[in-house]
């Protein structure tokens, strides 16, 4: 939200069931001097107003925890949310593994399927594949127009969160628990490992809602899609 405000000067609203995350945002929000630009709410998206549409829609880092059964919910909210010419961009893990092959114990204590992954890092939370992705939300109204795979890269960004939390050992544990601190440090690791291999991997994939006339607002490349001051 601030990235896009600063930049592109938007007016953004963004959702959260985290209070503590709310807070932080908004402290950050207030010290960029943007608060007249961009707000936070304590809201399910399930609960948005029914009046309400936005020019574009994002989705971080919550796609996991929806679970199979809910996300034609999910994407028909999306879709309620996004104006006619509108863009949704839906960025989260997805599984990739369909080998039969046994799994590493590292690997399998961090499968979503295991207690330990419900218990201690996606609790309901559960993975599907690329496929899946795009036919629950082409089947909410959207059009697919780009997939994009960051695998490798939350592989190395995972690896550097272990690094950065190993060395603030003692400030961490102070204020999770020793036992907390082990966790995540186990589950980190051990899903760096796993999108290093393509057992899980991460894809950001854009739709649009397309006008009664089959326009998109999109750019027709990516090479302009990328470039410095597309809005």
């Amino acid at each position: 939200m601030l990235y896009a405000a600063e930049r592109y000067g938007v007016e953004a609203t963004g959702i959260t069931l985290s209070e503590s995350q709310a807070t932080l945002a908004r402290t950050r929000i207030a010290k960029a001097g943007l608060a007249d630009r961009c707000h936070i709410e304590v809201q399910d998206y399930r609960d948005l107003p029914q009046g309400g549409v936005f020019d574009k829609v994002v989705s971080v880092g919550m796609f996991e925890h929806v679970g199979r059964a809910k996300l034609p919910t999910y994407f028909s909210q999306a879709y309620r949310l996004t104006r006619p010419g509108g863009l949704f961009l839906n960025h989260g893990i997805i599984t990739l593994s369909s080998s039969s092959a046994p799994l590493p114990l590292v690997e399998k204590a961090l499968s979503p399927k295991t207690s330990f992954i419900q218990r201690y890092g996606f609790p309901d939370g559960e993975l599907v594949s690329p496929a899946e992705v795009l036919r629950f939300a082409e089947v909410a109204g959207f059009e697919t127009r780009d997939v994009e795979s960051l695998r490798e890269h939350y592989a190395l960004t995972l690896r550097r969160w272990v690094r950065r939390l190993e060395g603030r050992h003692e400030e961490a544990a102070q204020v999770a628990g020793e036992h907390a601190f082990r966790v995540w440090r186990l589950y980190m690791a051990g899903s760096a490992r796993a999108f290093a291999m393509g057992r899980i991997g991460i894809v950001q994939a854009l739709f649009s809602k397309t006008d009664e006339d089959g326009l998109s607002t999109l750019p027709l490349t990516r090479k302009d899609l990328y470039r410095t001051g597309t809005g």
